[in-house]
């Protein structure tokens, strides 16, 4: 397929643009040719606008190349509003929704010069119930959820950058899945206006990348904090690396265990100082304080739809509205005290390492796309706020990608990208 420009990361992509070394009609061009070839089987995409991607590539051709994602092809998952494409929220009750303006945090990555191909596809209002999206490494298993769209075509080679969103694992588990980059930074770095709420306590933009420099770069892009555009080349030294296995470790597969404890050997035998660490027992139910919080209040933001559009949610979707309904006040307040005990209580778990290691998937992909695999792992580190960056590493019996998810202290977006490109450059899968 050409000289394969689709499969250039973004930074490397926006060095070359930069030096009209390629172009962006060059690039987009051969992103759509990649979607025109795979989208039949991958379905990672509710909207593509072929016309708009390619007359936006060449009137960025014709101008200077100073801006951050200059000529980058973006996807943009469709829980997040655009002005001119229509933005569903993976529902059939918005199926003709056309909204008047792009979120807020899409505007600034028009801004900075990304180009957006399309809308990727999301699960149901970004909860449980599953689109057509599989998983490109193999078609018979499912992506993830709920940034199916977006962990796919990233994965395939369709665009180099995707936006997610994480209430739970949203963008941790479809990058686990699809053996991609998910970056989920501190709550609130990047605006939520104009992406559909579900929950005001945990729903965090975030974005899909190749690369953890690619990541950086895009985020950077969309906040104003352009020191997570970090240089992909490893400055620093080894990090201090925490292994925190969680509470939940028993849930875990033997694949997850065998390549989470080889990933330890492994950093320890390139220079990292890596060591156990437990969260404290009083954090033991951080899991189920973020299931109570999110179906909660799931139901409150999806009020209107539950009042008026009943018959058209999904089995899923009225199941977890009417457990969020028998939430009680003292449960969801309780789970709201422990979130914040297990904020005040973070430093004194970064003590003595600058990142912590945990487990980002149960297990590799499952099989079927009837559902998007569980959250488990990536719930408590949704709840607390804290940076994730999930790096792929490792292959499952199945040939499926496992990784590990890169976890730094609240606000210490820099410090955990660092280190989880210095994880990547040393132990990353290759073809990543």
């Amino acid at each position: 397929m050409g000289r394969e420009l689709n499969r250039l990361s973004a930074t490397a992509a926006a060095r070359k643009l930069a030096a009209r070394e390629i172009t962006a009609v060059g690039l987009v061009s051969e992103c759509l040719e990649r979607i025109a070839e795979r989208e039949p089987t991958v379905h990672a995409w509710a909207h593509i606008d072929v016309d708009s991607a390619l007359k936006r590539a060449r009137a960025l051709d014709a101008g200077s190349a100073s801006a951050l994602l200059h000529g980058l092809p973006i996807g943009v998952k469709d829980l997040l509003d655009t002005c001119d494409m229509p933005t569903s929220y993976g529902s059939r009750i918005y199926e003709d929704h056309r909204p008047v303006g792009d979120a807020s945090s899409v505007a600034p990555a028009r801004a900075a010069g990304a180009i957006v191909i399309g809308k990727t596809v999301t699960t149901e209002f970004a909860t449980f119930h599953p689109g057509p999206t599989c998983n490109p490494r193999n078609p018979l298993h499912t992506p993830g959820g709920s940034s199916s769209g977006s962990g796919a075509a990233v994965a395939d080679w369709m665009v180099p950058l995707a936006f997610g969103s994480q209430t739970a694992g949203s963008i941790i588990r479809p990058a686990a899945f699809c053996g991609v980059v998910g970056y989920k930074p501190t709550y609130g770095t990047i605006n939520r206006v104009g992406a559909k709420m579900i929950s005001d306590t945990l729903d965090t933009l975030g974005v899909l990348a190749r690369t953890v420099a690619d990541a950086g770069l895009f985020v950077a892009a969309l906040s104003t904090r352009r020191e997570l555009a970090i240089d992909e080349t490893i400055a620093d030294g080894p990090p201090r690396i925490g292994f925190c296995r969680t509470y939940e470790w028993n849930r875990a597969h033997a694949d997850t265990m065998a390549a989470f404890e080889e990933t330890g050997r492994r950093l320890s035998g390139v220079g990292a100082s890596v060591r156990d660490v437990s969260l404290p027992e009083a954090l033991a139910g951080l899991a189920e304080a973020q299931t109570s919080i999110m179906v909660s209040e799931v139901a409150k933001c999806l009020s209107y739809e539950w009042l008026v559009h009943r018959e058209d949610l999904s089995s899923e979707m009225i199941t977890m509205i009417e457990a969020g309904l028998a939430v009680t006040p003292e449960s969801y307040d309780a789970a709201q005290s422990l979130a914040r005990t297990g904020r005040r209580l973070l430093p004194q778990v970064f003590s003595d390492c600058d990142v912590l290691i945990a487990p980002s998937a149960i297990g590799e992909a499952p099989m079927g796309i009837q559902a998007t695999g569980d959250p488990l792992f990536n719930r408590i580190w949704t709840l607390l706020r804290t940076p994730c960056v999930h790096v792929p590493c490792a292959l499952g019996s199945r040939g499926l990608p496992l990784g590990v998810t890169v976890v730094g202290p609240i606000q210490a977006d820099r410090v955990t990208l660092m280190a989880a490109n210095w994880v990547q450059a040393k132990i990353g899968l290759a073809d990543n």
